[in-house]
């Protein structure tokens, strides 16, 4: 609860610092830095370590956000992360501004997993629905799970709409095993 709490506060912070063509850059950048310090022990070391100064962690920093396309004004903000000691925040900051961008664009991110690969044509009318049903513009990005069966699995925020065999089967076995 409080880590997701500083980084909401974060990143409404950066949010509100940027003009709005920044937006889309800053995300991406961020989104680059949160995966980057998710997946590096390496980066993560360097950046937690007491063994590193504040100015190596923040070059380190400023050359992979220069790296990601990020605007100038993101260096001040990491260097803030390091000298408060909220960098192990980044990946959660980065999703929490994430989501306040595609508040502001009045878009919903909504993730689509299939037991197979989609078309072009199904990924097409089904956007075309969930935008009908949902009133609001969505921005999908679909995934592939072939232990799901047949169905999908829709997942908008923490909701999450399971059409699939596998989900009806564990929902079956859990009803039979249940009494």
């Amino acid at each position: 609860m409080v880590k997701s709490s500083v980084a909401r506060r974060y990143a409404k912070a950066l949010f509100e610092l940027l003009d709005p063509g920044q937006v889309p850059s800053t995300r991406a950048g961020l989104t680059g830095l949160g995966e980057a310090f998710s997946a590096s022990v390496s980066l993560k070391h360097v950046l937690v370590s007491p063994a590193f100064g504040f100015e190596q962690k923040q070059a380190v920093l400023a050359a992979l956000s220069r790296k990601l396309g990020c605007p100038p004004i993101v260096d001040g903000f990491l260097a803030q992360l390091v000298k408060k000691n909220r960098i192990r925040f980044l990946p959660d900051i980065a999703d929490a501004f994430a989501s306040l961008a595609d508040q502001a664009k009045g878009t919903r991110q909504v993730s689509v997993t299939s037991a197979k690969a989609l078309g072009q044509a199904e990924q097409e009318r089904l956007r075309q629905q969930l935008r009908a049903l949902l009133h609001y513009d969505v921005d999908l990005t679909f995934h592939q799970d072939p232990r799901l069966l047949a169905g999908l699995q829709i997942r908008i925020g923490s909701r999450v709409v399971d059409s699939t065999v596998r989900g009806r089967l564990t929902a079956m076995q859990s009803l039979l095993t249940k009494e």
